[in-house]
């Protein structure tokens, strides 16, 4: 079973014309990086967990009720504090973007210590874990419970992986994300992200003149050295991904992994509408779990993942609905 620990969170999505102030309604969406990804796990049918912190009312308890009927088990989650994490984004744009409001201070899970989750018990029967980047942004000591689940996952040899998702709005307690993020690293096997978060996170630096020679040839070769370097300098890791999303009039989509001393790209995916940006790079990540849990060889997993998070944009709310089959298909009609 995939264990995902992070936040929950609640998208408020409103208009970029305010009608949501003239018809009184604002689509809401559950998600988190995690938990989109335990999401997409659920619905290709991998047996999958998730653990976070939540606040003891009735909202949590719905919410739960939930995510129990995506077949994802919830028992590892606790109660602590009386806030749930929510962000607030206009319809279609991306997490990143500068407008989006965060109101995560003080939640349930940035306000977790170690020693609050018990994580023998937690990861009794987990094969997988994963968590993100986003997790140790929030506050130091959610920092140090993520220092602290990697350590019990060790202990039992529990496949890792993270995701190198950059907020630049949630590092606020006075640590830098390359301060934090090195050292846990070193005990992941997989490590996804993109060679500017792997530039800001872990200090590989990303050629100066990488967007004057603005060829997919050049960004590859940048995938490749970045992962080879992220492989040397954490001895543990064994794969390596990269997204390249390049949102100009229209949206360019591709992907890398390295894995075994080989390296592997997708196709370009091309689109010039879009429906939601949220949740594409969790989809993403989603597939790689999916491929090689399932142990498809490499290319296969790149293509799955990329086709996964390319079909996510055209999905509304932060996961994704596609079947195993209808993302195979997509890869098939694309080509």
């Amino acid at each position: 079973m995939v264990l995902c620990f992070g936040e929950l969170l609640l998208r408020f999505a409103p208009d970029d014309t305010a009608e949501w102030l003239a018809k009184n309604t604002l689509d809401i969406y559950p998600g988190g990086s995690e938990m989109n990804v335990a999401f997409a796990l659920a619905k290709w049918r991998v047996p999958v967990s998730y653990c976070t912190a939540l606040p003891e009312n009735f909202l949590s308890i719905q919410l739960i009720k939930k995510i129990n009927e995506q077949n994802i088990n919830t028992s590892s989650i606790i109660y602590n504090g009386d806030k749930l994490g929510v962000y607030y984004l206009l319809k279609g744009k991306d997490i990143q973007h500068t407008e989006v409001i965060y109101d995560r201070r003080d939640s349930s899970f940035s306000t977790l210590q170690p020693g609050m989750i018990n994580w023998d018990k937690t990861l009794n029967g987990i094969r997988w874990f994963h968590f993100s980047a986003i997790a140790p942004a929030l506050s130091e000591t959610a920092a140090l419970v993520c220092g602290e689940a990697l350590q019990a996952c060790l202990e039992k040899n529990i496949f890792i992986s993270a995701d190198l998702n950059y907020r630049p709005k949630l590092w606020q307690y006075g640590k830098m994300p390359n301060e934090i993020m090195p050292q846990l690293m070193q005990h992941c096997d997989l490590i996804m992200g993109n060679v500017w978060s792997a530039e800001t996170m872990l200090d590989i630096k990303v050629h100066e003149n990488i967007h004057t020679i603005n060829t997919k040839e050049n960004y590859l070769q940048q995938s490749k050295k970045t992962s080879e370097e992220i492989i040397k300098r954490f001895k543990k890791c064994k794969v390596v991904a990269n997204t390249f999303r390049f949102d100009k009039q229209t949206i360019e989509y591709y992907a890398t992994v390295f894995a075994n001393n080989n390296f592997y790209s997708s196709s370009t995916y091309k689109t010039d509408k879009v429906i939601d940006k949220v949740g594409s790079g969790d989809c993403f990540m989603a597939g790689l779990i999916y491929g090689i849990y399932n142990h498809l060889p490499y290319q296969q997993v790149i293509n799955f993942a990329t086709s996964a998070a390319f079909q996510k944009l055209f999905i509304k709310g932060d996961a994704t609905d596609k079947s195993v089959e209808e993302i195979k298909s997509f890869i098939q009609s694309y080509v």
